[in-house]
Formats: structure tokens, sequence, C-alpha cells
């Protein structure tokens, strides 16, 4: 039986690439053969937006099968998986009333560790090589549990004057989750929407070198409008423009992912 890897994507503040990210990993990882499933985490439901229309993402989010339900009902995530149009990917959308899933964990018998024990099912079945999953932009109780329920933390960190504001925070908000949950660790920084042509790419990877044991993927995603257009039609941008800057950049990022992994 293989093993089963699991990553989050999470960082505090919005607009890091951090779903962007998360999708074309996923993607990459399964056109290179992994089998992936990757859980929408996030009640702006963009990670399920990568993968499917709108109409079809807004359906699935207003039915029982989500990931919302899942938790409500603390119920094994194994009947919640969808087959993505993608060979070897799959996906657990998410709901908007993921809105208020920190108010349905409060009362709950250690709430901290409810997603990984309705995850449980799915990584002892061998069934996938990875499971990725997306957190939102916050360091709550639903962060926690996605936390714990994760071997490896990818952040991905936006290269502009804001792009480092509150990792200080997410730093020691990790360090405090990994005394409830010490097999986790942080594979790495990756450093998204980059523009060489000015000071803050230097300005962000100085800073993050500075950092110790602070580790920081090679391989970085430049701005590229492919990504918006993707974005657009519902798809990764692997997917959508495999001949791109950016795609061609993610897949070097997931070869490195895969290294860091084994």
């Amino acid at each position: 039986m293989k093993d089963t890897k699991v990553l989050c994507f999470a960082n505090n503040k919005g607009g890091s690439g951090k779903t962007t990210t998360c999708s074309n990993i996923g993607y990459g990882l399964a056109s290179l053969g992994k089998r992936v499933l990757m859980i929408d985490g996030d009640m702006q439901l963009n990670l399920s937006l990568s993968l499917f229309p709108e109409d079809q993402v807004l359906a699935m989010a207003g039915q029982d099968r989500n990931l919302y339900m899942a938790m409500k009902k603390q119920e094994a995530l194994t009947d919640y998986i969808v087959h993505t149009p993608y060979e070897n990917l799959d996906l657990i959308p998410s709901s908007t009333l993921m809105s208020g899933i920190e108010y349905e964990l409060f009362t709950k018998w250690q709430r901290e560790y409810i997603l990984k024990k309705a995850l449980k099912p799915v990584t002892e079945s061998g069934i996938y090589d990875y499971i990725l999953i997306d957190a939102p932009p916050t360091l709550g109780g639903w962060v926690i549990n996605i936390l714990c329920a994760s071997h490896e933390l990818i952040i991905p960190v936006e290269a502009s004057p804001w792009g480092l504001f509150g990792l200080a925070n997410m730093f020691e908000f990790l360090e405090e989750v990994k005394e409830m949950t010490p097999q986790l660790s942080l594979l790495g920084v990756v450093i998204t929407k980059v523009d060489t042509r000015k000071n803050y790419f230097r300005q962000t990877l100085e800073t993050l070198h500075q950092m110790k044991e602070v580790p920081v993927f090679d391989h970085y995603i430049r701005v590229d409008s492919s990504i918006e257009w993707a974005q657009d039609n519902s798809q990764p941008v692997i997917a959508y423009k495999k001949s791109s800057r950016s795609a061609k950049e993610y897949m070097e990022l997931v070869k490195e992912v895969e290294q860091k992994c084994r």
C-alpha cells in the first residue's frame, strides 16, 4: 500500500496566489501520473472554480455532498469525492456555508482533529499519492484542523510591498499547531506574482533567506496574463495553456515539490 502525502496551502494574507498554486501543483502532479485528491477548504470556492464552471460549482455547493456537510456530520470524506474532467485528479468541493465552520466546530469533541479523522479512511486506502488542501486566508480553528490533517505546509507569498505582511504571525501559528501535530513540517515558501523588473522580488527573497530554518523553493512564479485567462476559463494554467511561461514555471515547481516529498 502506498503512503499518501497530505499537503496544505495556507497564508493568512489574501492575494498570495495560494489557490492558484494549489490547483496547478495538483494538476501538475496528476499530469505526471500521480493520483491526486484536492480539497477546497475555503468558502470562496476558488479551488473548485479552478476545475469546474461556476454553475457546476454552485450546484455542488448547494447540495449535501460537499466539505461543509461532511464536517458538520463528522463523516468520512470517502463519499464526498467528485471526479474532475482531468485524469488522475479528484476534488472534494467546498460550500459558501464554510463561513460558519468555526461555529460548527466549536462544541465538537477534539475539534482540532475532525478533518484528520474524516480524511483517515481516504489516506489509509492508499488510492491517492497526494492530497492537497486549500486553506482560507485566516488563522482560526478551521485552519488548525487543516494543518493537523496535513504532513507538509506550503506557504505562497506574493512578491509585493505587502507580500510578507503578517508572515511572522503565520510562522508563530505554525509552531503552536506543531505542538498538537508533531508530524507537520514546512515544505517551503514559494514566491508568486514576481515582476523581475521591480525590486520587490529581490527584497522578498532576501528577507526570506534571512529567516532561519525557513525553506524557500528555488522556482518562483512570475506575473503572467495566462493565469487570469485560465481562471476565467475554470482551468489550471498548465491545462489551459501548457506553452505559457507560468505553466512552465509551475511544472518546474511541481517537480521540486515532488523531489522534496520523497
